[in-house]
């Protein structure tokens, strides 16, 4: 088992990234603490972890909110002895395929300064628990480089997130904490699941298609593989740089996009 008696906090693991992750890391034989807004979602996630075995913990923590996701993190290294793994899986609504003459200040902005709080507040917190190793991962997407119009607050804060990511990793790594930001593209499977759905419907709608046709040509005519990734695949790769196995790598930004962007 990659992760066997690690300890595992989840930010956002009731979402469809947090939540499939959450699972993979259980089978490598992590404990998970599961931690987000919305009770039902958390459950759901647990419920499928328990049913096969594994050992997990849920609480509503807003983890945009310091003080709380602090006390969280001190309440679950009091009882596990310490944070081994830390995942921000925590979702922002945000517009995509909107030009800037549509968005507001206050709109373009709120996507960018909640992304980089999240992360800072979950960082921060779980960094004090990590003694002389650990490992703590991000969520980005394509939108720091991508060529489309209507993709500005979302770029914008793609790229900070990145660039936090590898500072974070400039901060920590001489306390042997290790930083990966994982960079997905859209995952068809995950869609369904989330908010997303609609903001896709909304982008595609104003571009005359459908989401699932839109899905279909970006997977078929902009990646190199033909395909998008699944939550499966994010969710195994995640496991994989958590684990001992990718102990040499630190600072790293890495590409599951199946090819839509090449670094």
């Amino acid at each position: 088992m990659l992760l066997k008696d690690k300890i595992a906090v989840i930010y956002g693991g009731g979402g469809a990234i947090g939540g499939a992750t959450a699972r993979t890391f259980a089978r490598e034989g992590a404990e998970i603490f599961l931690a987000g807004r919305t009770l039902e979602r958390l459950e759901r996630v647990a419920a499928d972890i328990r049913a096969e075995g594994g050992q997990v913990h849920v609480e509503i923590v807003d983890a945009l909110d310091e003080k709380a996701v602090r006390d969280h993190a001190d309440r679950v290294a009091t009882q596990a002895g310490g944070i081994d793994v830390a995942l921000n899986a925590v979702s922002i609504v945000h517009t995509q395929g909107r030009p800037m003459a549509e968005v507001g200040v206050d709109e373009f902005m709120h996507v960018i300064t909640d992304n980089l709080r999240t992360n800072f507040v979950t960082a921060k917190a779980v960094a004090r628990h990590m003694k002389g190793s650990g490992v703590i991962l991000t969520l980005t997407a394509p939108g720091s480089r991508i060529t489309s119009p209507g993709f500005l607050g979302h770029g914008v804060a793609c790229g900070a997130v990145e660039t936090f990511s590898r500072l974070l990793a400039v901060e920590l790594g001489g306390s042997g904490i290790r930083v990966i930001c994982l960079r997905s593209d859209a995952i068809p499977d995950a869609i369904p699941l989330s908010y997303t759905q609609g903001l896709f419907d909304d982008m595609t709608r104003r571009l005359g298609t459908t989401t699932d046709a839109w899905i279909e040509q970006h997977a078929r005519q902009d990646t190199l593989l033909g395909r998008l990734p699944k939550l499966e695949q994010v969710a195994d790769y995640a496991a994989f740089v958590a684990s001992d196995r990718a102990g040499a790598m630190t600072g790293a930004l890495a590409n599951l996009t199946c090819g839509s962007i090449l670094d």
